[in-house]
């Protein structure tokens, strides 16, 4: 193929995918505008793998064609002049979009600066990046509106408290990343004490996991923001989509490993209501998982569909004999060790019939070889040519989310061979991969 024909090739996926997610979102309604200042009803849509499948797509061969057809300086300065972050945590902690709720017309920049006691000229830049982004709307000079995007920074929103989760967190982690590297003490280490963002902290005397350093400050309501998050994580994934895809209405038991306050399970049990689910946590996460459950489902607690049971996972064996044990975003918090442990764990549960569905992210490699091995023979995608092998930048935040389980925990998102080898040692056998677009459930049973 020339080089002229990948470009024209590119082309054709950027106008295809474009119509197929146009087609998708008419069968809701009107399609989106990037203006407007109500969100779709496809944005909580449970099922969205089509509209993902689209999306990532249309990404990756518009991100392609850009970084053919740009000078090599421009896409590069592209890579590391990105301040996104910092202005997104301003109005995020700021409250900005729940202040502009109350102005549907907008508000100039001069009184919204009053509102937040920051100064308004340094406001204005802020916004407007953010604007040009996509993210509000600068209906007049100065004067800023919500807009669809704008409207995931509401505090009501759970995506909010994943987005403040990065700014805040995360980027700790990137700032001494180079430095963990070079690091002779823990430059091989993969000891989740000595994660990027632990690191980081570790200079004003904080020692431990991540996880540790949330429970002794659950003062400051790091717990609630974090298992929070997690709720938000399945909008940003579209993991509900395993509600649609999976056929839990065969089953009559869900244990939900590691399961926070239900980020999962809330959604299961009020669309499978033939499930009684059991949410395996550490205790101060289930007192926040029961508090929120008698608010959001209680008839759920009412009619004993649910049972919270603590668990340490590294020593202790989950409710034995279960239909499914789910695991959602777990894994991938956690090095191959700690790991293996966890599943060893889970597979003593297993009954004969028992399934373990492991729900994450599953990295593509870049190789067309490989593609065409997994693709056919374990029901994973693989991207159309001449986009590349993993979908190019329409995959990013999967490689993206592998670096936030580097800078965090000192754990990665796996590759299919990865798990594989995982699984294979912790005594699982994979019986299928349910490829839903931006993420994947790995159906094992006992090997």
């Amino acid at each position: 193929m020339t080089n002229k024909a990948k470009l024209e090739g590119l082309l054709t996926l950027i106008n295809t995918s474009a119509r197929d997610a146009i087609a998708l979102y008419e069968q809701y309604g009107d399609v989106p505008a990037i203006d407007q200042a109500e969100l779709h009803p496809l944005d909580s849509a449970v099922d969205q793998v089509a509209l993902k499948s689209a999306v990532r797509t249309l990404e990756g061969a518009c991100a392609q064609i850009c970084a053919t057809l740009a000078p090599p300086a421009h896409t590069a300065m592209n890579l590391v002049q990105v301040y996104d972050y910092a202005c997104v945590r301003v109005v995020a902690r700021e409250r900005v979009s729940d202040i502009l709720l109350e102005y549907p017309k907008g508000l100039h920049v001069n009184e919204l600066a009053k509102k937040i006691s920051v100064e308004p000229k340094k406001l204005a830049r802020i916004m407007r990046l953010l604007a040009t982004r996509g993210c509000y709307n600068e209906v007049d000079t100065d004067v800023f509106a919500n807009n669809r995007l704008s409207l995931i920074l509401l505090d009501e929103n759970p995506v909010k408290y994943m987005i403040l989760l990065h700014v805040d967190l995360m980027t700790k982690g990137g700032s001494v990343f180079y430095e963990t590297l070079k690091d002779p003490k823990i430059a091989y280490s993969y000891d989740p004490t000595v994660a990027p963002v632990m690191y980081s902290i570790d200079k004003n005397g904080t020692e431990g996991t991540i996880f540790d350093w949330m429970a002794r400050h659950v003062c400051f309501q790091i717990s609630l923001v974090y298992h929070t998050s997690m709720r938000g994580l399945s909008g940003i994934m579209g993991s509900f989509a395993v509600l649609a895809h999976f056929p839990f209405e065969k089953y009559s038991t869900v244990v939900d490993v590691g399961g926070g306050i239900g980020a999962f399970s809330l959604p299961l049990a009020k669309t499978h209501k033939n499930v009684k689910i059991t949410i395996h946590d550490l205790p101060e996460a289930l007192v926040q998982a029961r508090d929120l459950w008698a608010k959001e489902c209680p008839e759920a607690v009412a009619e004993d569909r649910v049972e919270f049971e603590e668990l340490n996972f590294f020593e202790q064996v989950p409710v034995k004999g279960k239909d499914i044990y789910y695991l959602r975003n777990i894994i991938h918090d956690w090095p191959d060790h700690e790991s293996t442990i966890i599943l060893s764990n889970i597979r003593k549960a297993l009954g004969p019939n028992s399934r373990v569905l492991i729900h994450d992210y599953v990295l593509l490699g870049l190789s067309r070889k490989q593609a065409a091995i997994e693709a056919p023979e374990l029901g994973v995608a693989s991207a159309p040519e001449p986009l590349l092998a993993n979908f190019g930048v329409g995959n990013m935040r999967s490689y993206q989310q592998d670096m936030t389980m580097l800078f965090a925990h000192n754990a990665k998102e796996r590759t299919l061979q990865d798990s594989l080898a995982l699984a294979t040692v912790a005594g699982l056998k994979l019986e299928k991969v349910w490829d839903l677009s931006e993420s994947c459930v790995l159906e094992y049973s006992a090997a």
